[in-house]
């Protein structure tokens, strides 16, 4: 058995009560680099820095930054003429850029480089004229970013049961795309029902759904199997993670909930649950994992096993702007930045 790495231990239970830890989990590399993005401003700018929706879906992340200085915003009209603003790691369109530019708003673009993929793939082929079908979530943020770019193009596909109302200009001139988080298995669904109406369907020159978002389902349908429940951590607007719950059940899991934080499990989740499967989001911090993991050793759970299905090391650098600003005032653009650790368990 793999003990956890860090603070909270591993020992063998008395009564065979164990944690089946997911791994990889948690954040990944752009909702990384979108945190870190509004950290470094606030740092060099100053408070207060605006940040366009949720800079990523998950409420401690956005409670953390409210307090560090950041503010929240639904819409760019609310941000004050000529102050500074992140857009979050979902994306956003060009009427968004087009009105920030006209507000004078000094923009820090924070959106996830794998989101931007999809828009300009959404772009190049909705210059060559084709119908796009973009499977997804109507409004979601990223949906709403990649339609944008080409609305008069792009049709959302909510699932299969959307593909009977679609209609296409040209039936051999048409291509699908997908949100980023969805689940990979519920896509495909989607993508062959979309075939039987449309032969000559072209699929993306690269996949979609982000590499994040399927090791994490990868590693749950791992576990699922071997798990009485399933405990995820992630908000309820993070489309990831609620597919995560559902990817758990499909697997064979006896039961999947999803929780913001510790508090919110139910003991009543755990009568007669032997084997605890944890994993977490994409737009997760591991300290609320680590939480999580305290919480269920007070319980008897003591026996962590790190179920390992990838390796990640992906990176992405801080938006251009950012970093020539963060280099012009000395600072180190590159610098891990420094995240909320919980207290020490005591053994």
């Amino acid at each position: 058995m793999s003990a956890f790495p860090g603070d909270v231990p591993s020992s063998p239970s008395a009564d065979g009560k164990k944690v089946l830890l997911a791994a990889p989990r948690g954040y990944c590399a752009g909702v990384d680099r979108a945190v870190d993005a509004v950290e470094k401003a606030l740092e060099l700018y100053g408070a207060p820095i605006y940040v366009r929706k949720e800079i990523v879906h998950n409420k401690f992340v956005v409670e953390t930054l409210t307090g560090r200085g950041a503010i929240f915003v639904s819409e760019t009209d609310e941000v004050p003429e000529g102050a500074r603003v992140v857009f979050s790691a979902h994306g956003v369109s060009p009427a968004v850029h087009a009105e920030a530019a006209q507000r004078n708003l000094a923009t820090i673009d924070a959106t996830c480089p794998l989101v931007t993929k999809v828009h300009k793939e959404a772009v190049r082929f909705a210059n060559t004229d084709y119908d796009i079908l973009l499977i997804g979530h109507d409004g979601h943020e990223e949906v709403e970013g990649t339609q944008g770019e080409a609305p008069e193009h792009i049709q959302v596909v909510n699932g299969p049961e959307d593909v009977d109302n679609i209609e296409v200009r040209d039936p051999d001139k048409v291509i699908w795309l997908s949100q980023t988080t969805l689940s990979v298995d519920e896509t495909m669904v989607t993508v062959r029902k979309l075939r039987e109406r449309f032969p000559n369907l072209q699929d993306p020159p690269s996949d979609d759904i982000c590499y994040a978002t399927q090791n994490r389902q990868v590693a749950i349908k791992q576990i699922g199997p071997r798990a009485d429940v399933v405990i995820i951590v992630g908000s309820a607007n993070s489309s990831n993670s609620v597919r995560l719950v559902e990817v758990a059940l499909e697997a064979g899991a006896g039961a999947a909930y999803r929780v913001d934080k510790a508090e919110q499990i139910d003991l009543v989740w755990l009568e007669n649950a032997t084997t605890v499967g944890l994993s977490s989001g994409a737009s997760v911090p591991e300290i609320l994992v680590r939480e999580v993991l305290e919480f269920l050793a007070d319980h008897g759970y003591t026996e962590v096993e790190t179920v390992t299905t990838a390796t990640e090391n992906v990176q992405f650098t801080l938006p251009k702007n950012l970093r020539a600003d963060l280099k012009s005032a000395g600072f180190e653009p590159d610098k891990a930045p420094k995240r909320p650790r919980p207290a020490r368990r005591s053994s």
